[in-house]
């Protein structure tokens, strides 16, 4: 990857969307309610597939950083109540659509999939099946939490179908541990993929983080360094969002220990240089593959998507999700969940749903959502061709856009032609700023805006 300056870091870390989604989740609103899920549901094209999440909240700690909706409890009897929601909220769903539609995608993520234990995993999973209809060939991924895990949480996930796994890693320095309180020794990350490998999973991805307190460039490497050895298939290396105002319990890191400017660019300099001489790709922003990975693939074959659980194969699916604070997807509307624990579960006792807020897509949404899209999973836009897609002239249509990436070009990081405009090297590192050009909602009042964590 080229090398980036201090200067252009600076300039474009600035608060901006991921682009999980388009319109972001803060412009969703109560205004959508369960009537409005329903006639969605229904309305859904029967073609589609469909891509199962199952948000499992908890967790047997509290780690600083985390940015997830999620209960730190010891009371294992909290997942009694919890999983007999989910069952009737997905009665409910599986009620409202063809019964042919087809599960090409599952994913369990949290808090902690695996906090419930092996017994229940084989009961939400029959849950899901019971309710829904399986493709043989079915993506199945679940987040796992090497702490407080055991050779049989692994065991029921292979044996319900669980096909991939993601371990949470985040950084194996033993100072950043303890200022983030997450302890896992080496031994343990070892063990649990040894685990994996021998069940035959047949893909496994490690999360990692850069900005975390205490982090520095040469405890980092040596993070990288293990990673590598460990050659997992693929590496999610998210930059650590500070938002304490959104998350209060991230007010008990120590703000002096965050690393500077500086050392947040040597540390995203030294992701891509160790992780590209360890031979991954960099699919674009935080997510790496090895060159025979599916999602590798997809980028060259321009078939990529982004959705809330990230970079994805599977577009032309519609996202069921089940649990506090999930977020559904159908073609045009999204809808998300209560947030909170309580209340999601008596919602869902009284009506089978809790819908909480939603979004019904325009026309222009959908438009800009494909542009933010392409940009960021093809790392490029062919103008005529997305022209004729949406029967549009892109230079009028986008005339904002194309006005607001000049200086991004000026700056390197795209290149802007007659017929496209392409990312750079150096611009992967900036697909958020990228996106926000074809963003209309980021172009209202300062004052209306939401807040955002800072895009680099």
């Amino acid at each position: 990857m080229a090398s980036i300056s201090l200067d252009l870091l600076q300039k474009y870390s600035v608060p901006g969307p991921r682009y999980t989604s388009y319109p972001t989740a803060p412009y969703f609103h109560t205004g959508f309610g369960e009537a409005d899920w329903r006639r969605a549901l229904a309305e859904a094209a029967p073609d589609r597939g469909l891509s199962l999440y199952a948000h499992i909240p908890f967790c047997d700690s509290l780690c600083y950083y985390c940015g997830c909706n999620m209960v730190a409890t010891r009371d294992y009897g909290k997942t009694v109540p919890y999983l007999a929601a989910l069952d009737r909220e997905m009665a409910t769903a599986a009620a409202q659509i063809d019964p042919a539609r087809v599960v090409r995608q599952l994913h369990w993520g949290g808090g902690t999939p695996t906090y419930l234990n092996p017994d229940d995993i084989r009961r939400l999973m029959a849950m899901m099946r019971t309710h829904f209809m399986l493709a043989d060939d079915a993506e199945i991924s679940c987040e796992v939490d090497p702490r407080e895990l055991t050779f049989e949480h692994l065991a029921a996930l292979r044996e319900t179908g669980f096909n991939r796994v993601s371990f949470g890693v985040q950084d194996m320095d033993p100072d950043v541990q303890q200022a983030v309180n997450r302890i896992q020794s080496e031994f343990l990350i070892r063990q649990v993929l040894d685990w994996s490998r021998e069940l035959g999973f047949s893909s496994i991805n490690l999360d990692l983080i850069v900005g975390l307190p205490k982090q520095t460039v040469d405890s980092f490497r040596r993070t990288l360094e293990r990673v590598s050895v460990w050659a997992p298939d693929r590496l999610a290396v998210f930059a650590y969002a500070h938002v304490p105002w959104m998350k209060k319990h991230q007010s008990l890191i120590n703000e002096a220990d965050l690393p500077d400017p500086a050392t947040r660019l040597a540390l995203q300099q030294s992701v891509n240089d160790m992780l590209g001489a360890a031979g991954y790709v960099n699919i674009g922003l935080d997510h790496f593959a090895r060159p025979e990975d599916e999602l590798v693939r997809a980028q060259q074959n321009k078939t990529l998507w982004r959705n809330f659980q990230g970079y994805t194969t599977h577009k032309d699916c519609d996202i069921l999700a089940f649990g506090a604070s999930s977020i559904s997807q159908t073609a045009d509307v999204y809808m998300q969940n209560d947030k909170k624990l309580k209340s999601y579960q008596a919602r869902v006792a009284a009506t089978g749903f809790a819908v909480e807020r939603g979004l019904r897509l325009t026309q222009d949404d959908r438009i800009r959502r494909d542009a933010i899209t392409r940009v960021m999973c093809d790392l490029e836009l062919d103008f005529v061709a997305f022209g004729r897609e949406w029967d549009i002239t892109f230079a009028d249509y986008f005339a904002d856009a194309l006005a607001d990436l000049r200086p991004l070009a000026a700056d390197g990081l795209v290149e802007i032609a007659p017929d496209r405009v392409q990312v750079t090297a150096s611009g992967r590192l900036f697909l958020r700023n990228i996106g926000m050009c074809f963003d209309r909602y980021l172009k209202e009042a300062a004052s209306e805006q939401p807040r955002y964590s800072r895009t680099a």
